[in-house]
């Protein structure tokens, strides 16, 4: 794989900057429960297009079994669209880095009257540097891996890893591996196109394994017109775990 070229380094990208804003939005959730926290993407209408792309999928996915992480949950938005417009009844698993993030949106579950020990679950796990096998969930066990606006994060952080790469190199590899073979990936972004996504995820992973994925299809997003040059400021695509 040969990624794009990478995105300069932002306050976007560093995990003090999301428990702020979460703390924030625990904070006004307390006060006002009403005050559910950002919708990352609702201007695009986002997550109801991502639910109508899963809903087209062939053959269809099952909505009481189909199994569902969703990476950097935030305020677990997108699990409860899943279950009131999707019709998704299988379990949900909503992880982030940010303590804050899943305290509120475990409050929102509740609120909302999902049991957030069977319905809809939310766990602290940071994927970038921390094992499964402690958190309760092991890799291949989900056929829905849904990533809305956390790898745009990611590639805004300037860590690097053990390779001494920008963190962001080493996402796929993590992510490949959380989908059963035969499951999707579907990645929302702000920040690349789509064939810089597919660049980014498309094929193998770098462990000498067959695990990999290949593209399926996209999300359809509005598209504008500029000086004769056509584009859209929202991508969506879907991958396949091929191995």
């Amino acid at each position: 794989m040969t990624p794009p070229t990478h995105l300069d380094p932002s306050e976007l990208g560093n995990k003090e900057y999301w428990e702020t804003t979460y703390s924030n939005d625990l904070t006004t959730h307390t006060q006002n429960p009403t005050h559910t926290g950002t919708i990352w993407f609702s201007t695009s209408n986002a997550s109801t297009l991502t639910i109508a792309h899963l809903l087209s999928l062939s053959p269809p996915l099952s909505k009481p079994t189909t199994t569902f992480l969703d990476l950097g949950t935030g305020n677990g938005e997108m699990l409860f669209l899943l279950r009131s417009e999707g019709g998704f009844t299988g379990s949900m698993l909503g992880i982030d880095y940010s303590p804050a993030s899943i305290e509120l949106a475990t409050r929102v579950a509740r609120q909302k009257g999902y049991d957030t020990d069977e319905d809809i679950r939310f766990r602290e796990w940071d994927i970038l540097w921390e094992p499964t096998a402690e958190n309760g969930w092991e890799e291949g066990q989900f056929d829905v891996v849904l990533d809305k606006g956390t790898f745009d994060a990611i590639s805004l952080n300037e860590e690097t890893d053990g390779l001494g790469r920008r963190v962001c190199e080493g996402y796929r590899d993590r992510v490949v591996k959380m989908a059963k073979v035969g499951g999707r990936f579907l990645v929302t972004s702000c920040n690349w196109t789509e064939n810089e996504l597919k660049e980014w995820f498309e094929g193998k992973v770098g462990d000498g394994s067959s695990h990999g994925l290949e593209f399926e299809g996209r999300v359809e997003y509005p598209k504008f017109r500029f000086g004769g040059n056509e584009g859209q400021s929202v991508y969506g695509v879907c991958f396949r775990r091929i191995s």
